[in-house]
């Protein structure tokens, strides 16, 4: 068995007036984040990440932001792809660690709603999936409350 790692990234705005996805949750906060699709920045990373670890590109090469059929879509179907991609090639997700940046709202009341909805998508034991959040401590955009990033890392196994 061999196993590759990869790194995913991804950030969005805050906009007023739309509903708040994390990592296939629905979020109580003032702002939404502004994407083409429904913005869940936890699950493009995670795409991303899985993506990258099998050199299969991104999540743009898969879903085009130019494309209008991925305009407000549920970020699930980025996910589930990704994973379909990794069965055809005979890999498989090991883990996922995810850091989500913000200032606002907090990550940990809802780290384990996020955790066993990514776990679903993914087709993993939750023990296999860790989210935490992070501050910044107020400096930047994300500091002043403009929008968050999410930084993961997954493992795949063949």
């Amino acid at each position: 068995m061999s196993t590759r790692v990869g790194i995913g990234y991804d950030s969005h705005r805050f906009e007023a007036g739309i509903p708040l996805r994390l990592g296939g949750v629905s979020i109580e906060h003032t702002h939404g984040l502004k994407g083409h699709s429904d913005g869940d920045a936890v699950l493009h990373a995670v795409t991303d990440a899985l993506l990258g670890a099998a050199s299969l590109g991104d999540i743009g090469s898969f879903f085009p932001d130019s494309d209008p059929q991925w305009k407000g879509a549920d970020s699930r179907v980025f996910l589930r792809a990704a994973v379909e991609a990794l069965d055809s090639q005979k890999l498989r997700v090991g883990n996922v660690d995810v850091t989500v940046i913000a200032e606002q709202p907090k990550i940990a009341p809802h780290v384990e709603a996020m955790c066993a909805a990514l776990a679903v998508t993914l087709g993993i034991p939750v023990q296999r999936v860790s989210i935490k959040g992070k501050t910044n401590e107020g400096m930047g955009w994300i500091g002043r409350g403009e929008g968050l990033a999410c930084i993961a890392v997954a493992t795949i196994e063949s």
